[in-house]
């Protein structure tokens, strides 16, 4: 349907310049949110505001770095090396006011299945493999396709990484004795823990329950107080004073060093590189997915809206130092990122902070990391697995279809027993088809009445048309209506009806006005009608159809004089009734 004079007239008076409507230049895409902030005007009040968010995420991001790092499979330092560096190149560098970078969680299982299979030179390596792949995504502005990952695939997938993780710390939550390697593989890893069982450890199993029941509490409790910093604190405490024997940071890694290490390049090899860069793109796809869905949670919860691609390009810059300094790889975190928000951070001075607080906690009280048990670590880390299914997500995605439910367990599945990799991009294509499914049952195909006109008075100017008898029963003329998307899904359906009715009156009119999208497939089909109406000397008009229809279809050849093309289904019958007039044209 046209719109109205009046609604035109509103709409051009609203309309701003067309310079605002042009397409961003390369520069207003890739401007970090550091500088839109800083031109915003940024005085004493707002960097006290991000100081104290700073802080408080730098209180939250200690121990959790270096758990991350632990259950990784390197030392707890290397965690903290990935928070500083790559925490403050993300936050500076980043297109979103309230990212939080450092290790991450979802990470954990191939971080560890890389250092297994190629060392930490290996990890090092496809870590900054991984940093230049985000780049090159970035700078091909390919960030905006993230977003088509569905709903189902991100729970599945995250609920996927929360059971490794738990698996990953029975281990420490009951200080188990492993007479080898633990192995990668849940499964085998379940074997060899449950051989392991005569070897518990009562009290590092009492350090963990303190550790979590404190977080719980201070949560319910106190929310607002560092809940995770304090019950590592008391947990390392407690083990201290009663001399518990229970595995600590300074007996299994020797502490953690006071300050950063120079940059370096990781060992490189042709053999190394080609062996590593699986990993490098599982990074790469990993980090990229859980970056920008952190920077869309901050979105939500403020109400503003980050540049993908930007931000694209500082994770590759951040993971290429953080592999330069000896960190592992380093993405946005969510739940990082949401604390940030809460505490009341102005912009991305608040992240930089962030990782400034985090180096000043090395230099001064790196020593006393010595004394967190590993079971406190593991205790902590249990907490965050829980926190990381989303039960009442994966509840209504149950309840809502049985083809959500499905891509949901699918990718579940997949990431518990095969491969994260393998997960996303099984989950990614069921939910493709599902959508595909989907939308070809959206498409109809109906004999079409036009619509009886609002009741209008009777002079000529109030646009008021005779009755026509003849255009209302006329037997010679058909008129159908398509509405929905017209696509390869559909095509076959839609094919079989116009086949049927092509070439069965004199005239055929095809209504496409409330068609959405038209594809090469559904064009082709609209050519095979047009071509067996024009060999039985039908008149085909196609009314309505949308700039983006007639380019498709103009393609495919479906042009004048084989087809005509009309604006309404009134102006074809309008047409149809001169030809048909004695001398008409």
């Amino acid at each position: 349907m046209g719109i109205s004079r009046q609604t035109q007239t509103v709409l051009t008076a609203r309309r701003p310049n067309s310079a605002q409507f042009s397409a961003p230049t390369f520069w207003e895409l890739f401007t970090p949110k550091l500088v839109t902030v800083l031109r915003e005007g940024y005085g004493w009040s707002q960097f006290r505001s991000d100081a104290v968010a700073g802080l408080t995420v730098a209180i939250v991001a200690l121990p959790l770095s270096m758990a991350i790092a632990i259950a990784s499979g390197v030392s707890p330092e290397r965690g903290l090396f990935t928070a500083i560096v790559g925490g403050f190149l993300i936050s500076a560098l980043g297109g979103s006011r309230f990212q939080i970078g450092g290790p991450a969680g979802a990470f954990i299982v191939l971080v560890a299945a890389t250092v297994h299979s190629h060392g930490l030179e290996g990890l090092l390596l496809a870590t900054m493999l991984s940093g230049f792949f985000m780049l090159t995504a970035g700078y091909m502005r390919l960030g905006t396709y993230i977003k088509f990952i569905p709903y189902p695939v991100t729970i599945g997938f995250t609920a996927g990484i929360a059971v490794i993780i738990f698996a990953s710390q029975i281990k420490e939550l009951f200080g188990l004795r492993l007479s080898g390697a633990e192995p990668g593989e849940l499964l085998a890893k379940l074997a060899t823990l449950t051989a392991a069982a005569p070897t518990f450890n009562s009290s590092a199993l009492a350090v963990a329950i303190l550790t979590i029941g404190t977080i719980l509490a201070l949560k319910r409790l106190r929310p607002r107080w560092p809940g995770m910093l304090l019950a590592v604190a008391a947990a390392a405490l407690v083990a201290a004073v009663f001399s518990l024997p229970v595995d600590t940071i300074g007996t299994r890694f020797g502490g953690i060093p006071r300050g950063l290490p120079l940059p370096s390049f990781p060992a490189m090899s042709n053999e190394l590189l080609l062996a590593v860069l699986p990993n490098a793109v599982a990074f790469a796809l990993l980090g990229s997915i859980e970056s920008l869905l952190s920077a869309v949670v901050a979105d939500g919860m403020t109400g503003r809206r980050h540049r993908s691609n930007c931000e694209l390009v500082a994770q590759g810059l951040a993971n290429i130092a953080s592999a330069l300094f000896g960190g592992i790889c380093a993405t946005g975190t969510i739940a990082r990122t949401a604390t940030n928000v809460r505490a009341g951070a102005h912009g991305p001075i608040s992240g930089m902070l962030h990782a400034l607080f985090l180096l000043g906690f090395m230099l001064i009280a790196a020593p006393l990391a010595s004394y967190i048990p590993l079971s406190a670590l593991a205790g902590l880390l249990t907490v965050v697995a829980w926190n990381m299914i989303e039960t009442q997500s994966v509840a209504a995605l149950i309840r809502s279809s049985r083809g959500d439910a499905l891509v949901l367990l699918v990718t579940f599945l997949l990431v518990v027993f095969r491969d994260l990799t393998e997960g996303i991009v099984v989950g990614f294509a069921l939910g493709a088809v599902l959508f595909i499914d989907r939308m070809s049952k959206t498409i109809a195909v109906e004999a079409h009445t036009p619509p009886s006109l609002d009741d209008t008075a009777d002079e000529a100017n109030g646009g008021r048309e005779a009755y026509r008898a003849e255009a209302a029963s006329d037997p010679d003329t058909v008129v159908y209506r398509i509405s929905g998307a017209f696509f390869f899904a559909a095509a076959t359906t839609v094919g079989a009806i116009l086949d049927r009715i092509a070439d069965q009156r004199r005239n055929f009119i095809l209504d496409c006005s409330a068609v959405s999208f038209l594809d090469s497939t559904a064009a082709s089909v609209i050519e095979g009608a047009v071509h067996k109406a024009g060999r039985a000397k039908v008149r085909f008009f196609i009314t309505g159809a949308s700039t983006q229809a007639r380019r498709m279809l103009f393609a495919h050849n479906v042009r004048p004089p084989r087809v005509r093309y009309k604006a309404t289904i009134e102006g074809a019958l309008r047409q149809i009734e001169k030809e048909d007039k004695p001398g008409g044209a």
